[in-house]
Formats: C-alpha cells, sequence, structure tokens
C-alpha cells in the first residue's frame, strides 16, 4: 500500500518503496532470505559492507557504517547516514533483522510515517537483542525467532527466517 502525498525521487508508480536494512554477516543472510516476500516492490538495501552489493539483483544499495555501542563516534556516522538514506527513500516500510543500522532505519521510518517491522536474529537464542529490546516503542511489529521469547512486550513468534 503506497503512501499519498509527495513523492520521492525515488519513486516507482504505486508500488510500495521497501527499505531493508542488516548489518553484515547472519543479520543479511536472514534478511535475503526474506526475498520472495518482496517481489512486486521498490526494494531498497542497506548494509554496513559495501561488498554485499554485489549480491544485490533488483533495487537499490546503501552501505553505511557498521557501529555498536563499544564504537560511539561510528555510531554517530551510521545514524547519519541511516537517517539520509530514509529522508531520501521515504520508504512505506521498513523491514529490518538488526542491529544498529535497523535500529536507526526503524526509528527514522516510523518518525517519517512508514510501517516498520522488526525481526531480531536467531542467533539471540537465550534473549532479545538489545536493539531488539530498544526498537520497541518504534516497531509496529517485533518478531523473535525463538517461540520461549515471545509474549513479553508484544513480542510474537511466527517462525524461524533460517
Amino acid at each position: 500500500m503506497a503512501r499519498t502525498g509527495a513523492s520521492s525521487p525515488i519513486t516507482s508508480g504505486n508500488r510500495s518503496r521497501v527499505l531493508a536494512i542488516a548489518s553484515g554477516g547472519g543479520h543479511w543472510i536472514q534478511l535475503q532470505r526474506l526475498r520472495p516476500a518482496f517481489e512486486g516492490h521498490d526494494m531498497f538495501w542497506v548494509a554496513a559492507d559495501p561488498e554485499l552489493a554485489d549480491g544485490i539483483e533488483t533495487g537499490r544499495f546503501f552501505p553505511v557504517q557498521d557501529a555498536n555501542r563499544d564504537t560511539p563516534f561510528l555510531m554517530l556516522k551510521t545514524i547519519l547516514e541511516v537517517l539520509r538514506i530514509v529522508l531520501r527513500v521515504r520508504p512505506d516500510f521498513v523491514l529490518t533483522t538488526g542491529a544498529a543500522p535497523g535500529l536507526f532505519g526503524i526509528v527514522f521510518g516510523k518518525l517519517l510515517g512508514a510501517r516498520t517491522i522488526w525481526i531480531d536474529s536467531v542467533a539471540n537464542a537465550e534473549e532479545v537483542s538489545m536493539s531488539g529490546r530498544l526498537v520497541r516503542p518504534f516497531a509496529d511489529v517485533v518478531l523473535t525467532q525463538w517461540s520461549h521469547l515471545a509474549g513479553p512486550q508484544g513480542r510474537r513468534f511466527e517462525g524461524a527466517v533460517l
């Protein structure tokens, strides 16, 4: 369902603009396994590893700086890069499998009116990630890939991506 109103410089008819964000490694692999769900939509991919662009067959790729709580100056750069991308794309939907770049994509996307989905990484088997806890006020849907982590604070289990 495409948003009406001012158009973005990146549009294509009435198709939804989906911003899919992930850090590298397992986060990216899990996000890529969801590709079939995006058919027929305008895809914008964001990842912390520029080399991942080679695997993108459809859509546009944006690299961002990878960062975590131990690298506050890099985190600031990540925040600004993600904000720039969200403002440019004006997504209808933001989807992420984590981590920090996805958290900021959800926050900025939500503030611009996008529907937002957080899927916590399958690697978080014992507890939800810190980003997964922080994103809750901004995410329309928060999914865990482990049934025993569902329930508290609105987290749902709908199955595993991997």
